[in-house]
C-alpha cells in the first residue's frame, strides 16, 4: 500500500506544483518590468587574499551621534567642525558634539523614498578655498552653502538643460584648489537616486557622466559620457586628472583634460566590490568605500546576475526595490589605494556589525570618518590603532 500512497502523493504534489507554477509563470510574463536589464561582462572578482584578506578592523570604529542622523552620506571638516548631508534632506553642522541643521535645499515632507524628489538628498560634499561648502543634491543640482549662515546659492540647477538634457541624478563632486572648477557626476539620465537599485540592475550606460562647472564663466561642459553608474569623483593631488568611480562595473576610470582632449583610461579594474565614493588619503593615495562587496571565494549575487537579464526581469516583476535591497549582504569594505591605484590596505566588517552600508571614507586628523547612505550614525576609526 505504501508505494500506492507515495504514488498518489507524488501525483497530487506534481499536480499542485504545476497548478501553482503555470499561472505564476503566466502572471510573471504578463507583468510589466520596470527595468530593461542589459547583460554586463564582469571578470571573476579578485581573490580576497594578501592586502585584501578579510579582517574585522572596521569593528574597532566608534558609532557617533547614534540615532541622531539618518544616512550621513558624505562628510567634510572645516577645522574641527564636521558637516554632512542626511537622508531627510538636511545639511548638518556638528560642532563640539552639538548637531545643528544649517540648510535644506528641498522642502518637506521628508521621510520615505517617495518624498526624496521634493525633499532633496544631499550627497557629495566638499570644502572650497574660502571655506565655503559645495554640495551635490541628487535632485536639485549643484549648490554653494555658507557654513556659518546656511545661506544656499544655486550653481547648476537640475532643471536647466545641459546640452539639451536635464540632470537626473547628481551624485558627487570634486573642486580644484583655487575653487575655479568643479567636476561632478550625473549618474543616469533615466533614473533618479530613489531608484538607484534599478540603475545598478539595469546596467545601462545612459548618463552624461562627468561634467565640469566653471565658477567664473558659469559654464557647464560635458566631459565624459557612456559610463555605467558613475559615482564618486576625485581630483589627483596635482590636479592633472580626475578619477571617476563606475559603480556597476566595479572599476575606476581617469579623465585627463588638455593634451588628450578628454582621453579617458582605466585606473583600477575589477575591484572587490562596487565602489561608491573616493576621497584623498594622507599618504597621497585614495580611500574608496564599497557600496557592496563581491566575495571571492564565495558567492557574488551581482556577478551571478550580471549576464542573466531574464532573472533580473523576473525579480523586479515580483519584488520591490526595498525587498531586493534586503538580499544585499551587509558586508562593509573600505580600501586604500596608492597614487598609482594598487591596493595598500583594506578594512572589513564582514557582517556589517559595527559599520553598515558604508558610502564614504573621509580622513581627518588621524581618523577615518565613515559616511553611510542608510546608517543612523557616523562611524569613526582611529587609524593609529588598526
Amino acid at each position: 500500500g505504501s508505494t500506492y500512497s507515495s504514488k498518489v502523493f507524488r501525483v497530487t504534489f506534481l499536480t499542485l506544483a504545476v497548478s501553482v507554477a503555470v499561472p505564476l509563470l503566466g502572471v510573471t510574463v504578463l507583468l510589466d518590468c520596470p527595468i530593461d536589464p542589459q547583460p554586463i561582462s564582469l571578470k571573476e572578482p579578485p581573490l580576497l587574499t594578501g592586502v585584501l584578506e578579510p579582517n574585522t578592523k572596521l569593528r574597532k570604529a566608534e558609532r557617533l551621534w547614534e540615532n541622531q542622523l539618518v544616512g550621513p552620506e558624505s562628510i567634510v571638516h572645516i577645522g574641527d567642525v564636521l558637516f554632512t548631508g542626511t537622508a531627510d534632506g538636511k545639511i548638518i553642522k556638528i560642532e563640539d558634539g552639538e548637531i545643528q541643521t544649517i540648510a535644506r535645499i528641498g522642502h518637506g515632507p521628508c521621510g520615505g523614498r517617495e518624498d526624496e524628489p521634493t525633499c532633496g538628498r544631499p550627497l557629495g560634499m566638499r570644502v572650497g578655498p574660502n571655506n565655503t561648502l559645495f554640495v551635490a543634491d541628487a535632485y536639485y543640482g549643484l549648490y554653494e552653502v555658507d557654513p556659518d549662515t546656511g545661506e544656499t546659492k544655486t550653481l547648476v540647477s537640475s532643471k536647466t538643460p545641459i546640452e539639451g538634457q536635464k540632470l537626473s541624478f547628481v551624485n558627487d563632486l570634486t573642486v580644484t584648489r583655487d575653487g575655479r572648477k568643479i567636476y561632478f557626476t550625473d549618474s543616469s539620465s533615466k533614473w533618479q537616486r530613489q531608484d538607484y537599485l534599478f540603475l545598478v540592475m539595469e546596467g545601462t550606460d545612459d548618463g552624461r557622466h562627468l561634467l565640469e562647472y566653471d565658477t567664473v564663466t558659469k559654464e557647464v561642459k560635458v566631459l565624459m559620457v557612456g559610463l555605467r553608474f558613475p559615482n564618486g569623483v576625485q581630483l589627483s593631488p596635482t590636479e592633472d586628472f580626475v578619477l571617476v568611480l563606475e559603480t556597476t562595473m566595479a572599476r575606476i576610470r581617469y579623465y585627463v583634460s588638455g593634451l588628450m582632449k578628454g582621453g579617458a583610461d582605466m585606473f583600477v579594474e575589477n575591484m572587490p566590490g562596487l565602489p561608491d565614493n573616493i576621497r584623498p588619503s594622507s599618504s597621497g593615495g585614495y580611500w574608496v568605500a564599497m557600496a557592496a562587496v563581491r566575495p571571492n571565494p564565495g558567492f557574488s549575487l551581482l556577478d551571478f546576475l550580471s549576464e542573466k537579464p531574464w532573472i533580473k526581469r523576473m525579480i523586479f516583476k515580483l519584488l520591490s526595490q526595498e525587498t531586493v535591497a534586503k538580499f544585499v549582504p551587509k558586508y562593509s569594505l573600505v580600501v586604500e589605494l596608492s597614487e598609482t591605484g594598487s591596493y595598500k590596505r583594506s578594512f572589513h566588517d564582514p557582517n556589517g556589525v559595527t559599520v553598515a552600508y558604508v558610502s564614504e571614507a573621509h580622513e581627518h586628523d588621524g581618523h577615518l570618518y565613515l559616511g553611510s547612505f542608510r546608517s543612523p550614525c557616523i562611524c569613526r576609526l582611529d587609524l593609529q590603532h588598526v
